[in-house]
């Protein structure tokens, strides 16, 4: 089992941010999910103005971020890192950061 690295998440959000700025410069926030039985991810649910998600959606911002997610939850599976299913990524100020929530914290573990 390979050892967590504490820097990947947050050095990969860095970069990602770095290549969308006008989207990154808006505050919102995105709640993801993975399924119970895969580590995998299968829900988000996007909390921004409808332009600000317009702009992610055509710039290519809302595929990249979704794809990492899905990264992010496979490599903590790998390395038995918890929590591992449920979280949310907050934007704004030219910055993204993750917060990793405990199962069940969001409403889309429950759909």
């Amino acid at each position: 089992m390979p050892n967590f690295d504490q820097n990947f998440e947050a050095t990969r959000l860095a970069m990602l941010a770095k290549q969308y700025p006008e989207v990154v410069k808006e505050n919102g926030k995105v709640v993801f999910c993975a399924e119970d039985n895969e580590a995998r991810l299968s829900g988000t649910r996007w909390m921004v103005e409808d332009e600000i998600f317009e702009k992610a959606t055509e710039s290519g911002f809302k595929v990249h971020l979704i794809e990492l997610l899905d990264n992010f939850i496979q490599y903590r599976d790998q390395c038995s890192e918890l929590p591992k299913k449920e979280g949310v990524v907050h934007f704004g100020d030219g910055g993204l950061n993750i917060e990793w929530l405990p199962h069940g914290s969001t409403d889309l573990s429950n759909s």
